[in-house]
């Protein structure tokens, strides 16, 4: 797998305390997770609420609800965080 890799991570907007918008305090643990392995990550805001979907070579390897990953954090006990890398390792 190369070291150098490039996902791309798009995200839509979710609510929290009745206001919705794009915001990136969920992905942190996803983002790290990624780093640690090696791969870059870019991301890129999408119109779809409460989407996460991961992009490798042009497609989707995984995809899941924002609201589903764990608020901050380094992403380790994360089982989606894990789920996404495992995703994103298989796509090579």
């Amino acid at each position: 797998m190369p070291t150098n890799s490039v996902v791309t991570v798009k995200y839509g907007p979710y609510e929290s305390c009745g206001i919705v918008e794009h915001r990136t305090f969920r992905l942190d643990g996803l983002q790290a997770v990624l780093k640690d392995d090696g791969h870059q990550c870019v991301l890129q805001k999408t119109d779809d609420w409460n989407i996460v979907e991961l992009i490798v070579n042009g497609e989707c390897v995984y995809t899941c609800n924002i609201t589903g990953l764990e608020f901050g954090g380094d992403g380790r006990l994360d089982p989606r965080c894990q789920e996404a890398l495992d995703a994103v390792r298989d796509a090579y």
